[in-house]
């Protein structure tokens, strides 16, 4: 069972199905090959394949066959009562679904490229009590811990 479970928000899936040399595609054969668990919400496919469909339609392919090899967890997305309930996490209300998913998941580190926000407020860290970063960041920390 590996030791550590890691939650991809959209971009940094993206980011995995585009370069093949990037922290976040480490991260992907990682999960493929079980010495991680990646953590994922139902939201956080439904966001990354709209948005490579709309950006990268060449590479809607390759997202969808690794969401399939890298042995993805999917969680259930949060009611609307539970959303409504913590809109105080985020400024963005579109990603308090995913950081809740990510919170009920009891994650270890959530990776993210969207510094806008979630890396650049360091109140979404405090408020959700999640270790958050790139996927680079997630890695250099998964090198120390392990």
């Amino acid at each position: 069972m590996p030791k550590f479970n890691i939650f991809l928000e959209s971009s940094a899936l993206i980011a995995g199905a585009i370069s093949e040399s990037g922290a976040a595609h480490v991260l992907l054969n990682l999960g493929e090959s079980r010495d991680i668990l990646l953590t994922v919400s139902e939201l956080v496919i439904l966001e990354s394949e709209r948005s490579m469909a709309k950006n990268a339609p060449s590479n809607l392919n390759d997202l969808r066959s690794l969401i399939k090899s890298s042995n993805l967890r999917i969680v259930d997305n949060p009611s609307r009562e539970e959303v409504e309930a913590n809109l105080y996490l985020i400024n963005d209300p579109y990603d308090v679904p995913v950081l809740l998913a990510a919170m009920k998941a009891k994650v270890d580190y959530l990776a993210t490229h969207n510094r806008k926000h979630f890396l650049d407020d360091p109140t979404v860290s405090e408020k959700s009590g999640l270790r958050m970063g790139t996927p680079g960041d997630v890695l250099a920390w998964l090198r120390e811990n392990l």
